[in-house]
């Protein structure tokens, strides 16, 4: 079985009329590829969700602190605030932002992460899952095949536009994580291809021109509070494909406007740290105390 990934718009015609998860006809059309067995594609497939789950603890040591002393510390204040019952949303939004600050922070620290599409925007991906997996009771083998769907989005995605934020700014990397993981959600939620659909659209909307401007060049300021932001994007996208409401510009049509979007952008904007929240006077004091050898943050 061969799908065609050139367009999510097939993927999920193909879903359609199999009658079928999206995840179950990746799986298949994995295993006959490799020529392994679904199984054994499963597992490896469990494997980096395992990883996944085994940084959320590590990320959330309230010690926990980059070589820079840019980033660390963030998650274990987040979960603080979701276990006093804080925090202005609840468990289901609050837990997803403590794991995606608590990814990211340990991907800052050179801890053991997922590329999910990147490094830069590991966290949303596992967030979503993982919050789904804990706060609304979702198997976690249903977790682990929504990754199988998170990963088609992702192959469209690189297919026709870009993961990287040095080719299409932080909405090529956090932009397309979240639609992955909004993707992940619908499935894991219950809903419908073309659900899926929507939630991939107005998730990439809704970044749509997000700038790639690391402090110091270092993959931590922006980058991972813009994981938080994602995972959060990812809920609001799959909440409102749930819910029925459709986007009026289809997933494919986005993905190659972020492509445009991107090519435009100036290259100060892409991953170069010369652009945007690198180039404010605060970001250029400590990039000149990281690099110059000064004092630390």
């Amino acid at each position: 079985m061969q799908l065609d990934d050139t367009s999510l718009a097939a993927l999920l015609a193909a879903a359609e009329q199999a009658g079928r998860p999206l995840s179950e006809l990746v799986l298949a059309e994995q295993a006959e590829e490799l020529e392994q067995t679904p199984q054994q594609v499963y597992d490896r497939m469990a494997a980096c969700y395992a990883v996944m789950a085994e940084g959320v603890a590590p990320g959330c040591d309230p010690a926990l602190r980059s070589a820079s002393g840019l980033s660390g510390g963030n998650a274990a204040k987040m979960k603080a605030a979701v276990q006093a019952g804080a925090t202005l949303t609840g468990p289901v939004l609050g837990g997803a932002l403590t794991r995606a600050l608590a990814i990211s922070e340990l991907n800052a620290a050179m801890g053991r992460i997922v590329a999910a599409p990147t490094a830069g925007s590991c966290g949303i991906l596992p967030a979503a899952l993982l919050t789904m997996e804990a706060e609304k009771g979702c198997p976690r083998r249903a977790c682990v095949m929504a990754l199988f769907t998170a990963a088609a989005v992702g192959r469209v995605i690189a297919k026709n536009a870009s993961l990287a934020g040095a080719q299409g700014g932080c909405q090529a990397e956090c932009g397309s994580a979240a639609a992955m993981a909004a993707a992940a959600i619908v499935e894991l939620a219950g809903g419908t291809p073309a659900m899926i659909g929507h939630a991939v659209a107005i998730a990439l909307k809704n970044v749509l021109g997000l700038v790639c401007d690391p402090v110091a060049g270092l993959v931590e300021v922006p980058c991972v509070k813009r994981n938080a932001a994602g995972v959060a994007g990812a809920f609001v996208a799959a909440e409102l494909a749930l819910a029925g409401i459709a986007s009026v510009i289809p997933p494919d049509e986005a993905i190659l406007a972020m492509k445009r979007v991107g090519d435009a952008m100036h290259p100060s904007l892409k991953e170069t740290a010369e652009g945007g929240l690198a180039a404010t006077p605060t970001a250029c004091r400590l990039r000149d105390e990281l690099l110059g050898g000064g004092p630390l943050p």
